[in-house]
């Protein structure tokens, strides 16, 4: 029987995760954050009232088993000086499926049919959530865009109103084998899903094995100087009775002229296992370091293949 793994996530750093991860025999459910308001997302919220669409499109593009070109045609983005200006034609049929629909999950589902999907993606939500922040200097801020654009460190996320589960998120929890925690934006794409109360609750009531897959870099106003040990404890905060199980890291070197370059223009520095202090945690350790387009990357296919040994091996 296929082991089924959920994943919790939101932004690019879980659709390359699912990449990797749809190469291999295991059931996948990708529960995508809906906190977004930037750019084409945010307006469209606004005129339509739908839950955020954008880490959605992103997520059906990577479990799609649908030719290139459809790839490019979801995440096309008209250049025009009428109101389409900036909006990708995936974002767009989102919000239709999701008025033909009622409502965004039954609209994903219908979208996921047409573009056969090695997988199942979940909305955390249906309901219209607002992300607030606490940063450091004490200012409470509204809205994701607003709070990744605000020059202070995040202290602590939640919502403005607790939201609604997805009642198929529930079931996944329940007859999941391993729960992940992708890598991305650790305030503004993972803890998202675990500042929803419900989660939290479930989790505390199943054996299911938490594995973090811990980024390579840090993320300005976010995880500044934090190791691998610092990441995993902030989550722990946010998990009540529940902690991560399983910690998953980069211990391959960065390039020295990229390491300065992510160092100068993105006051990004690469996060350092610290073995000490996880104390209890598995640590699963390889080097995933790979350049996409000169950008540094997870190697997907290496970290969905530690992921599964780990998982037929439980």
């Amino acid at each position: 029987m296929r082991k089924k793994v959920v994943v919790f996530g939101g932004g690019t750093g879980m659709s390359s995760l699912l990449k990797g991860l749809k190469e291999f025999p295991i059931d996948i459910t990708a529960v995508v954050s809906v906190c977004d308001d930037g750019r084409s997302t945010g307006r469209l919220r606004e005129e339509f009232h739908v839950p955020a669409m954008g880490d959605i499109r992103q997520v059906l593009v990577s479990l799609s088993e649908t030719e290139p070109l459809v790839e490019q045609l979801l995440n096309y983005r008209f250049k025009t000086t009428s109101d389409l200006n900036g909006h990708p034609v995936g974002n767009l049929l989102l919000t239709a499926m999701s008025s033909m629909t009622g409502n965004m999950s039954s609209g994903v589902e219908a979208l996921g049919k047409v573009l056969n999907l090695k997988g199942k993606i979940l909305p955390l939500t249906d309901d219209e959530v607002t992300l607030v922040a606490k940063m450091d200097d004490g200012k409470v801020i509204e809205g994701e865009h607003n709070i990744t654009e605000y020059n202070s460190k995040i202290k602590e996320v939640y919502y403005k109103k607790d939201p609604k589960l997805n009642k198929d998120v529930e079931t996944a929890i329940k007859n999941a084998d391993l729960v992940i925690l992708s890598m991305g934006s650790l305030y503004t794409s993972i803890l998202p899903n675990l500042i929803c109360s419900k989660v939290v609750k479930l989790l505390e009531t199943t054996n299911v094995p938490i594995m973090y897959t811990c980024n390579i870099m840090t993320q300005p106003g976010e995880t500044d100087d934090l190791k691998v040990s610092e990441h995993v404890a902030i989550i722990n905060k946010y998990l009540g009775k529940r902690k991560v199980d399983v910690v998953i890291a980069n211990n391959g070197k960065i390039d020295e002229k990229m390491r300065k370059k992510y160092e100068t223009l993105e006051q990004k520095d690469q996060v350092i296992i610290d073995k000490e202090n996880l104390n209890d945690i598995k640590l699963i350790a390889n080097n995933y370091v790979t350049i996409e387009n000169n950008y540094l990357r997870h190697d997907t296919i290496m970290l969905s293949l530690d992921i599964f040994k780990y998982l037929i091996k439980k």
